[in-house]
């Protein structure tokens, strides 16, 4: 092998392997740009003894690499923008074949995404972690090991100021300390290669991050800025991709720990990596979760790893998600329970409406709830007895149309709230889940209500909307010779609805002796009505001094017309400043969610400082002070 004048590179042994007749393990080059290896240049000796050297592609054997990204408060906002970058960038640049894996530690650790070769799914895990809290550093480097496993290359990136305040605020330096050793001896006994990018922050300790790359057999690099930290991910992609695997013959009568040297040429420049091996040396291990590893130079008596069990926030969702979904299934069951009667049970419901006209005998054909929802329904029903709402929201559920009792409407507001809030809550999970939390369970609240309304207003509307034409339909069957039972029974048969239901309810209260003129009125309270008890008005007035009450109708019928048109021409004019409205009053909203979603650490200023929150407080009221004169100005009353 003739010698080269061109600059030596760097060189380092990783994932050796003693066997019988063998030692396995990978030649790390590193260079300003990926080199190969020249096979035939490459020799090695074990012990100071010459050996046998077979080098063949990195790509053989599986390769496995986890970024470990420091996410503490040190990091803050720009230093993740930084992160993001040279991440995509990275991505960019490793081999394809290598899986790729992601651990985040801030006041905990863990594993965001274990090893795989989807990209995406690494570089979204990463766009969407943000810099707050502590720093665990020596759990976020044992979580990665333990994630890599045992089998083929496996690394780490550690990406990190060095500093590791959820240890030392545990147990001072002593508790510091020996983590620190666990850590480092994990990385030793895996035999896990160690690549560090240095982050400088006020925080920054490089004697634990050099620590950390001496026992992986590593590197570490500082970086300062954002094109620093960009040039230390490319190196640690191309010292992925200018890796080969060798296998050394071992010697025979050798023992113990001996000297290995590999020398060769890459690319034409010369290379020298050295490694002291135990040639007794068991196989990779690294321990399952619920044990420690010893650290062989400090005391280790009553250490645990840090993160040997998932945080509190974890424990909770499965939780989450058994709770949502038995809240779901219980809604549906409410909901649609009344879908799924028989024939039978649907005329007897029929005969007892018609026939008993007692409501709540009604609703009881109507319900076949299980022995629980019964239990709940019953509970629901003492909390809503004597409650000034009841009759408010017994009103509302009437003129929607909906089967359901106060107790039913009860259970389900309930529901909504824990559904709503644990959809929040896991929804927002790597962002904020307390925030979801809350945002959830206030959701859950609203919404039923709100939309028990506009139901209950779209039926009204419905029904004024038909009113005229059943009004006059009234008025033919009585120009007809029918008399005014008569004609509202046609009405019952062939008016559309809701208007065919309504008076259908009216003429059984007129079968079991109430005065035609009174049921009237009912239905006009029911359905909240003016037009309603107009015409109402009409009949009563006429039935007390005569007259023809055809002709009444029809004029009434005509009046209900032109209001109906007039309505809507201010409706339509009042279009641009409705709309206007509705814009002004999402935008803010919109821009809130838009801004959780993409700069969390930015909008979270406005319930995690002082200013933030007399900033929300005064927002909402001034918002809450527009939508009062918007909603004023753009109702006209017809």
């Amino acid at each position: 092998m003739q010698a080269s004048t061109a600059k030596p590179l760097g060189a380092s042994l990783s994932d050796l392997r003693p066997s019988a007749t063998s030692v396995d393990g990978t030649l790390i080059l590193r260079g300003a740009d990926s080199v190969a290896v020249e096979p035939r240049s490459v020799t090695a000796t074990i012990g100071g003894k010459d050996t046998q050297v077979t080098v063949t592609p990195a790509a053989a054997k599986p390769r496995t690499t986890m970024l470990v990204i420091d996410t503490s408060g040190s990091m803050e906002a720009s230093g993740m923008a930084t992160v993001r970058t040279a991440v995509r960038e990275f991505l960019a640049a490793v081999p394809q074949g290598v899986k790729v894996g992601v651990v985040s530690f801030a006041s905990t650790s863990g594993v965001d995404v274990k090893p795989t070769t989807d990209r995406a799914v690494v570089q979204r895990a990463v766009d969407g972690l943000r810099s707050r809290g502590e720093t665990a550093l020596y759990a976020g480097v044992q979580d990665a090991v333990k994630a890599l496993g045992t089998v083929g290359e496996r690394s780490i990136v550690l990406l990190s100021d060095g500093g590791d305040t959820v240890e030392e605020q545990k147990g001072g330096l002593a508790r510091e300390a020996s983590q620190l050793a666990t850590a480092t001896t994990l990385l030793t006994q895996a035999k896990v290669r160690a690549e560090v990018i240095a982050f400088n922050s006020p925080e920054a300790n490089g004697a634990v991050l050099k620590q950390f790359a001496t026992a992986g057999g590593g590197s570490v690099v500082t970086a300062g800025n954002r094109g620093a930290v960009a040039k230390a991910f490319d190196a640690a992609a191309r010292t992925l991709d200018s890796q080969v695997s060798i296998s050394l013959s071992r010697p025979a009568g050798l023992t113990g720990i001996q000297p290995v040297v590999v020398k060769g040429l890459a690319s034409g420049a010369p290379f020298t990596a050295t490694a002291s091996l135990d040639l007794g040396a068991k196989a990779p291990v690294v321990p399952t979760s619920d044990e420690t590893v010893a650290a062989p130079a400090v005391p280790t008596a009553g250490i645990g790893l840090p993160r040997s069990a998932p945080p509190p926030t974890r424990f909770l969702l499965p939780i989450a998600v058994l709770l949502l979904f038995l809240g779901v299934f219980v809604i549906v069951v409410a909901t649609l329970g009344p879908v799924f009667r028989s024939q039978r049970k649907e005329r007897v419901a029929t005969i007892e409406a018609y026939g008993m006209g007692s409501r709540a005998q009604m609703r009881a054909v109507q319900s076949s709830p299980s022995s629980i929802s019964q239990s709940l329904v019953d509970a629901g029903e003492q909390f809503m007895s004597g409650r000034e709402s009841t009759s408010r929201t017994m009103m509302l559920l009437d003129r929607a149309d909906l089967p359901w009792r106060a107790g039913e409407w009860f259970v389900l507001r309930v529901l909504a709230v824990i559904v709503g809030g644990l959809v929040g809550y896991v929804l927002l999970l790597a962002r904020n889940p307390w925030v979801g939390l809350f945002i959830g369970v206030v959701l859950g609240y609203v919404l039923p209500a709100l939309v028990l309304r506009f139901l209950a207003r779209r039926r009204a509307r419905q029904f004024e909307f038909v009113l005229p034409d059943v009004l006059m339909l009234t008025a033919t069957s009585l120009a007809s010779g029918f008399s005014l039972l008569q004609a509202l029974d046609a009405v019952a048969r062939d008016a559309p609805e809701p208007c065919a239901k309504e008076f259908s309810r009216a003429l059984a209260e007129t079968r079991i002796g109430a005065d035609v003129s009174d049921a009237l009125d009912h239905t006009a309270d029911r359905m909240d009505s003016n037009n309603m008890r107009w015409a109402t008005m009409a009949i009563r007035i006429q039935r007390e001094v005569g007259g023809n009450l055809a002709e009444t109708l029809r004029t009434t019928a005509a009046t209900l017309r032109e209001r109906e048109g007039l309505r809507r021409h201010v409706r339509a004019l009042s279009a641009e400043g409705r709309l206007s409205a509705y814009i002004l009053i999402s935008l803010p909203i919109g821009i809130l969610l838009f801004s959780m979603y993409s700069n969390y650490e930015y909008v979270s200023l406005l319930w995690t400082t002082l200013y933030g929150l007399i900033m929300s407080v005064m927002g909402v009221l001034a918002m809450a002070a527009g939508i009062f004169w918007m909603r004023n100005v753009v109702k006209i009353e017809v």
